[in-house]
């Protein structure tokens, strides 16, 4: 009731009571799609642990990035949290970039590295030979490889450094890459069926081009499974009855320390003789040895293993930049600055000689001039051996 066109106290009291209810409604539905606390689902060994493995295997993986790309590169101590499924799409909106990697031996599971677009832009400008500088906006299927094949000696190096810490073979398939899209289940197929994710944020340095994060998003189940088998390692399987009885009448059979110690401190005793000391080694035939050249396996035409072969073809889409180098001359700056139109300028090269051809600033062979229709072109007449090509694109 309004006195006045003044609100009553009970009015008052009422319009306050809705207010409170509605708030209390706010706060259940934002807690209902807030990611849960990390300590509901791992304890602060397991989610340290899980740190651990991060720093082994993502701090081999950076030597291997550096030297793909000649740019330094840090990756810094991760970050342990969670993930609601629900917030997938919040969490990583487009552009980003899915890197899917499974392990095939020594692990069973499946786990989820996220990039950002424009990083992984940079990643593969480098590894196609630029200077990461002006990147791609959009990325195409030659970026994409490029960037699979970083992944793919990146985690090939993190297995080697998982192998050796949990003392077993660990190895996996060739990383799987997309455009990362949640809404529309592409890159995400094989953990959407995860509730609870487990997300390890690692910051991402390469020298002055990226300063970013790259993220590892895997099930819960499949992230305390490598912390158990971290912290609990099987033991060894014990020796068998026969085994210990078969050892045991071996080492009967063997004379003991003290016992050679004591044959050999009176040699005069076993050779029945005093005529001198008996020499160790003394009494082995002497046979002639057979010495033989040793012979090494061609590095070319190798039959390389179906995994191995589908990596390399992964390289083989990478355009290379080749050039053609008529000659070359040095001027002042003076004479530059009288240049003009129809001004003649005299190369270091004479006419009719090889010119060089390079890729990616590397010499790699020797050609002449020909015309093709209406285009220039360069008939190839001297190259270097296939070997010396592979090591000059290094």
């Amino acid at each position: 009731m309004m006195n006045d066109n003044m609100l009553s106290q009970d009015e008052i009291d009422a319009l306050l009571k809705s207010t409170d209810d509605n708030d209390g409604d706010s706060n259940i539905n934002e807690k209902e799609t807030q990611d849960p606390p990390v300590d509901d689902y791992l304890t602060t060994v397991e989610q340290d642990a899980l740190g651990e493995i991060g720093n082994i295997s993502f701090g081999s993986s950076a030597t291997t990035l550096s030297t793909l790309l000649n740019q330094k590169v840090e990756i810094t101590t991760p970050t342990i949290s969670v993930i609601h499924q629900e917030n997938l799409e919040a969490e990583f909106p487009q552009p980003y970039v899915g890197v899917e990697v499974e392990y095939t031996e020594g692990f069973s599971g499946v786990n989820l590295f996220v990039i950002q677009s424009q990083d992984a832009a940079i990643i593969a400008d480098l590894m196609l030979g630029g200077d990461g500088q002006a990147p791609a906006e959009e990325l195409n299927d030659i970026h994409l490889s490029a960037v699979q094949e970083a992944m793919n000696q990146m985690m090939g190096t993190a297995a080697t450094s998982m192998s050796t810490v949990f003392t077993k073979k660990v190895d996996i398939s060739p990383p799987a890459i997309s455009v990362l899209d949640v809404e529309g289940d592409q890159g995400t197929e094989t953990i959407n069926e995860e509730r609870i994710m487990v997300k390890v944020s690692f910051q991402l340095k390469i020298g002055d081009l990226i300063d970013s994060n790259i993220m590892q998003i895997l099930p819960v189940e499949f992230a305390k499974d490598l912390v158990d088998q971290l912290l609990n390692p099987p033991a060894d399987e014990p020796e068998t009855v026969e085994q210990a009885t078969e050892n045991k009448s071996q080492s009967a059979d063997k004379p003991t320390t003290s016992q050679v110690g004591q044959q050999s401190s009176n040699p005069s005793q076993q050779s029945g003789s005093n005529n001198g000391p008996s020499h160790i080694g003394g009494k082995v035939k002497n046979t002639t040895a057979n010495i033989q050249q040793a012979e090494f396996s061609s590095f070319e035409n190798v039959e390389l293993p179906e995994k191995e072969q589908r990596n390399l073809d992964i390289l083989m889409d990478i355009p290379l930049k080749v050039t053609v180098e008529l000659g070359r001359t040095k001027r002042s700056v003076k004479e530059i600055l009288e240049l003009s139109s129809g001004s003649i300028i005299e190369l270091d090269k004479l006419a009719g000689e090889p010119v060089d051809i390079n890729v990616n600033e590397k010499l790699i062979a020797k050609g002449e001039v020909v015309v093709i229709d209406e285009n220039f072109g360069v008939r190839v007449t001297d190259i270097v051996s296939p070997t010396d090509r592979l090591k000059k694109l290094n």
